[in-house]
Order: C-alpha cells, then sequence, then structure tokens
C-alpha cells in the first residue's frame, strides 16, 4: 500500500504531480525515454538517478550493509563513483573485514563494564600454520572479540598486533627446551580468567587437537564448569607439505597418510608405521631432534633406505625452507643444511611430486613474504 503503479508513458508533468517530486529514478532501458525523465527532472530541479548512464546521474544510491555478530548496529553505505557494481563490491568486502575483526567494531560505549561469572568462556582457535591469514574466518572474529589472548608461539601471531588496546594478552608460548609456563599453569589461567567473566582465546598453532594440548585444556575448563568451544584451524601435518607442492596422498602413489609425534622417539613413530598401509605417507610433528633415530628404525622396520624424504622448516613464514633427501641421509643432510624447529618431516613417495614441480620450472607460491631460496636438489 506504500507504492501505486501507473503502467503507462511517461508524462512531463509526473514529477510535479500530484505533488512535488523530490526524486526521480530514470530505469526503463530505453534511452529515449530516460533523455526525457531526466530532462524533466533537471527543469524542475529534482535529483535524478539515472541507472544506465551514471555520468547524467544528479545523485547515487548507495550499497547499504547492516554488520552482524560483533559489528551489530553499525551500517554503511557506499557509493562508488556511480557505479553500482564498484560499491557493492566494496560493501560487502567492508561487511566481511567487520566480521572478520579487521575493523574496529567493538563497543567503546553504551555498554556496561561490569561482567559476571556467567559471562566467562573459552575459546580454544586453532591459528594455522604460519600465515596471519590462514586462520578461519571464525577464529579471526573470535579472536577480535576476545577480552583475553592465551597465545602460543606459532600460528597466526601475527594477528596480535592489531587486535584492539582493551585486549590483553598473555604469551606462553613453548620452544624446544624451553617451557617457561608449564601446562598445569595455562590450565588454571584459563579457568581464572572466564571465571572473571571474560572471553579468553587460546590462540594454538596448528589446530588444537593435533598433537596439541587442546583436549586437556578442553577436559580442565569443562571440569571447572567453564564453557569451552573448539575452533579448528589448518593443521601443519597438512598444510606445511601442500605449502611446498607435497600432497600427502596422491592417487596411484599413496591412499593414507599417518601423522606422528617424533619428540620423544621413534616408539610412537614406529607403532603407527607398522599399523599403516606399507604405502602410506608417514607425517613426522617435532621429529628433527631424533630424525636419526626415526630414519633408523624405519629402515630397520623394512622402510626402503632409498624412500623419498622433505623436511619443511617454517611453513608458510618468511622463513620457510625445504630439504629433500632419502630416508637413510636425513639426519646428516639435516644436520648439513643447519634445520631447525619448528620443521615437518614428509616420508613417502608422494615427495617426488615436489621434483616433478623443478623439472617443469614450477614453484608454490605459499607466502607473499617468500623470498627466493637454494632450491633443493632433486632425489634422482
Amino acid at each position: 500500500g506504500e507504492i501505486t503503479w501507473h503502467e503507462r508513458a511517461f508524462d512531463v508533468e509526473d514529477v510535479s504531480r500530484p505533488s512535488r517530486a523530490w526524486l526521480v529514478h530514470a530505469a526503463t532501458g530505453r534511452a529515449d525515454v530516460d533523455d526525457l525523465v531526466t530532462a524533466s527532472a533537471d527543469a524542475a530541479a529534482v535529483w535524478c538517478v539515472r541507472a544506465g548512464d551514471s555520468a547524467r546521474s544528479a545523485a547515487w544510491l548507495p550499497a547499504v550493509g547492516k554488520g552482524q555478530g560483533a559489528a551489530e548496529g553499525i551500517q554503511v553505505a557506499i557509493t562508488g563513483g556511480g557505479d553500482p557494481r564498484r560499491s557493492t563490491a566494496l560493501r560487502d568486502a567492508i561487511l566481511v573485514a567487520m566480521e572478520c575483526g579487521d575493523l574496529p567494531v567493538a563497543r567503546v560505549r553504551g555498554v556496561s563494564s561490569q561482567v559476571g561469572p556467567a559471562t566467562g568462556r573459552v575459546v580454544l582457535v586453532g591459528g594455522g600454520p604460519g600465515a596471519d591469514d590462514l586462520i578461519t574466518v571464525r577464529g579471526r572474529r573470535l579472536l577480535a572479540q576476545a577480552d583475553v589472548v592465551v597465545t602460543d608461539r606459532l600460528g597466526a601471531t601475527g594477528l596480535l598486533a592489531r587486535l584492539p588496546q582493551r585486549t590483553r594478552v598473555i604469551d606462553v608460548g613453548k620452544s624446544p627446551g624451553h617451557n617457561p609456563v608449564p601446562q598445569f599453569e595455562i590450565n588454571e589461567l584459563l579457568v581464572r580468567e572466564a571465571k572473571d567473566g571474560r572471553l579468553v582465546v587460546r590462540l594454538k598453532g596448528g589446530d588444537p587437537f593435533v598433537l596439541g594440548r587442546g583436549s586437556e585444556e578442553l577436559l580442565h575448563c569443562a571440569s571447572h564448569g567453564i564453557p569451552v568451544e573448539v575452533v579448528p584451524g589448518l593443521s601443519s601435518a597438512i598444510s606445511v607439505p601442500a605449502a611446498v607442492g607435497i600432497p600427502v596422498t596422491q592417487r596411484g602413489v599413496s591412499a593414507s597418510f599417518v601423522v606422528a609425534s617424533a619428540h620423544d622417539g621413534p616408539d610412537h613413530v614406529l607403532a603407527a608405521a607398522r599399523s599403516a598401509a606399507p604405502d602410506a605417507t608417514i607425517v613426522l610433528l617435532m621429529g628433527v631432534s631424533r630424525l636419526g633415530d626415526t630414519a633408523a628404525g624405519l629402515i630397520a622396520d623394512g622402510r626402503c633406505a632409498q624412500t623419498p624424504v622433505a623436511i619443511v622448516e617454517s611453513g608458510w613464514t618468511a622463513s620457510q625452507r625445504t630439504t629433500i633427501t632419502t630416508l637413510e641421509a636425513a639426519a646428516e643432510a639435516a644436520r648439513a643444511a643447519g634445520v631447525k624447529p619448528p620443521a615437518v618431516v614428509v616420508i613417502g613417495e608422494v615427495v617426488r611430486v615436489h621434483d616433478e614441480l623443478l623439472a617443469l620450472g614450477a614453484t608454490v607460491e605459499s607466502h607473499d613474504a617468500l623470498g627466493p631460496h637454494d632450491a633443493p636438489e632433486p632425489l634422482g
């Protein structure tokens, strides 16, 4: 009932009757009619939107959108110089940036600062393998909303500098031989901050549940009645080999893969390899320090000494480097190259895909900041 449709030809007096118009929209698709509408509006000094010719428009309609989640209450209106598709694309990009936390949308006024125990919760967020933009959209949004971020040293840590000033960041990151904050203290920290009514994001590298301590933190929080959400992340076991063009499975080569921690020696790796298919790819995390023992154990268990091996250091960062070798030479090659953690070790015929890429003169672009580095020798 708010609009009356008159299916007839345009009359130049339509602009001024029954009462003077304030906006005219010409969108008939016929140049002669739109010319007449535009001229009539101009003569009456009335704003006219010319849908088919922005250069002849006196006004433009903005692309309008409303924020959601943390951006609720925010409305954006974009005009793109008379280009509606440009306006729409920019509006959508802004809405996504607000939702992901790339824009400062947190309320600073009009909301009570008082919080109660019932509001606190913990979110375990997988930060991915290293590049800041490989965190999930959900993880990025929650990171922007957090009151407290308890962070490891790996993953999307570059995003921490872009958090709101109100966000408190607590670094509990571990490195080989250096654990400044024991795990039980991290568990207690999460519970304590959540009981104070805060949204606590536990930012972890890779995926929280792949050879991490995410399940321990989940169970500890749950045992204290703290609500917990888990946001999965890209595990380095899969994404770091992919960064250099190595698939963990390949049709006709390997139909399965095993992920194992080699931090405590070869026992877990050997047990996993024995229960896997003979052609299964083996992916080792935390495997640099005991690589010699692990390789020797696999050979003794029947793996071919010439099985291809790739060692990928600092995947998805500017320090990414790849060393290609064989199972029997892996430990010596790692020593000669000065391999350092964090690194992912891939054992299996799928490593030859990397050689095929080199033979084609191709590389996999895994990070904008990656510079040229020494190309490894093909396996031969």
